[in-house]
C-alpha cells in the first residue's frame, strides 16, 4: 500500500505579506526620524562637556578674583572662604588625574599654587593686608598657568 503523498506548494497569505510590508515601512520611518535625533544628541552632549569644563575653569578663576577683591577692600573672611574654595577646587582637578578638567600642562602649571595655601589662608585668617597683594600675584600665576592672557 503506497500512498503517494501530494505536496502543496506554500501559499503565501497576502494579509501576512502585506502585515510584513507595513512593519519594515514603519521600521524604516522610525529609523529615519531617530538617526538625525541621535547624532544631534550626540553633538549637544559634546559641547555640553565643553561648557561644564570651561565652567569648572571660570568658577575657579572667578573664586581667586573675588578672594583677590574681597582682601583688597579689607574683607577678609569672605576673602578666606574664597581662597580656601578656590585651592580645594584646584587639589580636587589635580587629583582627578585625566578625567580632570584641567589638561595636563594646566595642572603641572598649578600644582606650585598650592604650596602657598597654608600661608594665605593664614594671613587672610589673620586679616593682614599683606594678603591682599599675595592673592593678586597667586590670580596672576593661576591665570598664566591656565593659559589665560594677562588683562
Amino acid at each position: 500500500m503506497s500512498e503517494e503523498v501530494e505536496r502543496e506548494p506554500v501559499r503565501s497569505n497576502p494579509s501576512m505579506r502585506r502585515f510584513i510590508i507595513y512593519g519594515a515601512l514603519l521600521l524604516v520611518a522610525f529609523l529615519l526620524g531617530f538617526v538625525p535625533m541621535w547624532l544631534r544628541a550626540r553633538q549637544c552632549a559634546g559641547s555640553l562637556a565643553e561648557a561644564d569644563r570651561q565652567l569648572t575653569l571660570v568658577r575657579m578663576q572667578h573664586n581667586l578674583a573675588s578672594a583677590a577683591v574681597d582682601a583688597r577692600r579689607g574683607d577678609y573672611e569672605p576673602a578666606r572662604q574664597a581662597a580656601s574654595q578656590f585651592f580645594t577646587s584646584v587639589r580636587a582637578e589635580i587629583d582627578e588625574g585625566d578625567a580632570s578638567d584641567l589638561t595636563q600642562a594646566q595642572r603641572q602649571g598649578v600644582t606650585p599654587l598650592l604650596a602657598a595655601r597654608d600661608e594665605l589662608i593664614t594671613l587672610l585668617a589673620r586679616s593682614d593686608p599683606a594678603s591682599a597683594d599675595r592673592l593678586t600675584e597667586l590670580y596672576v600665576k593661576y591665570r598664566a598657568a591656565a593659559g589665560q592672557p594677562s588683562p
